[in-house]
């Protein structure tokens, strides 16, 4: 007999399936690892009811082992169960700390799984480049020759590799949502019971932040199933048009909720990827919102994960080509959202207050966006996003948002800055026409903190930026504002007060 061990983010089958019918599955809940961070309660109780759903899928198969580390746990289950650690395997875990645990522990460590291409994959990729940069758009067409989704032989169906111009439609006017069929939700159940009174008595010693409503994310394979389902028949169709839209009273639109889960592992993403070509295919959904759903999953996750990796354990403590030092604000680590009276940033605070989560756009152009402005470092910032998101991971954020939202790592990640004004939140949302403020007012009481914080953060960066060719227009723009002066004395005493 042999024993899998997996980690709450390896549940679903495709971390089990090689098993034979007799050997045996671990699964470790380490109380000290909630709290290590100050987590939102929502994402902590996804994570146990997904590991308790899957213990109690297997069965007399799974030993569940509580404790207050993963060594003491691990420990505890060799001794009652009898076995070496030579005995036991591990699909590769998703940070650094958890790997180096299994090899001082003597595991047996597979490759990891859950992802399209493997580490070997990628690395193999990455020899070719030279001294090219290592560009997502070059290595999703590369994955995309590799697996033939979406290929007419050696070339792109519909005859272009990107759709990304096609999907880019601001909100409907006139109207609060979408108007979709409300998303599949999950059912609680008597597991969901018992980890909302674990995480009360938890509450005496560690501290969440956030609020655990009824629970809107897939925790079993039967559910994340579900969800790739409705996504397909409701949603994929409107998916790729406003992918990079955001409205006030719609915080899902059309966007798949298959996040959580697939980081759970519940499902495998080339699963995901494959039904939504096979719709594409049934006529189901156009080119442009098939695209932009792979490109996301088999593209960019992907990608993402392999610099985690690639880029070193290192990368977010030790780039901050923006010297940006300033800690994040009461208000921003509380999700206080109603001291914030900015419609953009509001809405996203109470977003993730709220659910856990928001759509990128959210996350990049408002939350990452106002970071950037304000000088939040980096540090700082990417652990509050792993904290707060229920779908965030070292790996997932490490890339995200230092090195795509924040540009710390000075270009590596992003040729540009992703800061904006007003005018794109105006443009690509429907939250400046009830805002208090208005987007192109730089300066005054109805001066619009996005634009002038867009401003602010190009004057105060404008010598670290002057050798970005992309930056030239901005940076020469700054110096036409006549009130260059006074916006940037109004931001500078705005502080860290909300928006």
């Amino acid at each position: 007999m042999t024993t899998r061990w997996l980690f709450a983010d390896q549940l679903g089958p495709h971390f089990t399936d090689d098993l034979d019918a007799n050997d045996h599955v671990l699964i470790i809940v380490a109380e000290n690892s909630f709290a290590r961070r100050r987590y939102h309660r929502a994402k902590v109780h996804l994570i146990l009811s997904a590991v308790y759903h899957r213990a109690a899928e297997l069965g007399e198969r799974c030993s569940l082992i509580h404790a207050d580390t993963f060594r003491a746990g691990f420990s505890e289950y060799c001794e009652q169960a009898g076995v070496s650690p030579e005995q036991v395997s591990v699909c590769a875990p998703t940070s650094y700390g958890a790997r180096r645990l299994c090899v001082e522990l003597g595991v047996d460590v597979l490759p990891a799984r859950g992802f399209v291409t493997s580490e070997r994959d990628f690395d193999d990729w990455a020899s070719t480049r030279k001294r090219k940069r290592l560009l997502m758009e070059d290595f999703y067409r590369h994955v995309r020759r590799r697996t033939g989704v979406l290929m007419d032989g050696d070339e792109p169906v519909g005859g272009q590799w990107n759709y990304d111009a096609d999907n880019r439609k601001p909100p409907p006017r006139g109207q609060p949502t979408l108007g979709l069929a409300e998303p599949w939700w999950p059912v609680e159940d008597e597991w969901d019971k018992c980890v909302r009174e674990q995480l009360d008595s938890w509450a005496t010693q560690m501290e969440f932040l956030g609020r655990d409503g009824p629970r809107k994310f897939a925790v079993t394979r039967e559910e994340a199933l579900r969800v790739l389902a409705d996504f397909i028949a409701n949603r994929l169709a409107t998916f790729g048009p406003f992918e990079d839209a955001a409205m006030t009273d719609d915080w899902v639109m059309s966007h798949s909720l298959l996040s959580a889960p697939m980081n759970m592992g519940l499902l495998d993403p080339m699963e995901c990827v494959q039904a939504v070509a096979d719709a594409y295919v049934r006529g189901e959904a156009d080119i442009a919102s098939a695209e932009g759903f792979i490109r996301q999953v088999m593209g960019w996750r992907d990608y993402v994960w392999h610099l985690y990796w690639h880029l070193g354990e290192g990368y977010v403590g030790e780039t901050n080509a923006l010297a940006a030092h300033q800690p994040l604000p009461q208000w921003w680590r509380e999700l206080d959202s109603d001291a914030v009276e900015a419609a953009c940033v509001r809405t996203a605070l109470e977003q993730v207050r709220d659910h856990g989560w928001n759509h990128h756009i959210l996350r990049l152009m408002v939350l990452g966006n106002w970071a950037l402005q304000r000088g939040y470092d980096p540090v700082e910032t990417t652990e509050w996003f792993t904290s707060v998101f229920v779908d965030a991971y070292p790996w997932v954020m490490a890339a995200n948002v230092a090195g795509m939202a924040l540009y710390a790592d000075g270009g590596v990640m992003a040729t540009k800055p992703y800061a904006a004004g007003g005018a794109y939140i105006n443009r690509m949302t429907n939250f400046c026409g009830g805002c208090v403020y208005a987007p192109t007012k730089r300066v005054g009481p109805q001066a619009c903190p996005v634009t002038a914080g867009y401003w602010w953060f190009i004057d105060r960066n404008a010598e670290r930026l002057a050798g970005n060719p992309r930056m030239g227009q901005p940076l020469r723009g700054r110096l036409r504002l006549a009130d260059l002066d006074e916006l940037v004395a109004a931001e500078t005493d705005r502080g860290d007060s909300p928006p």
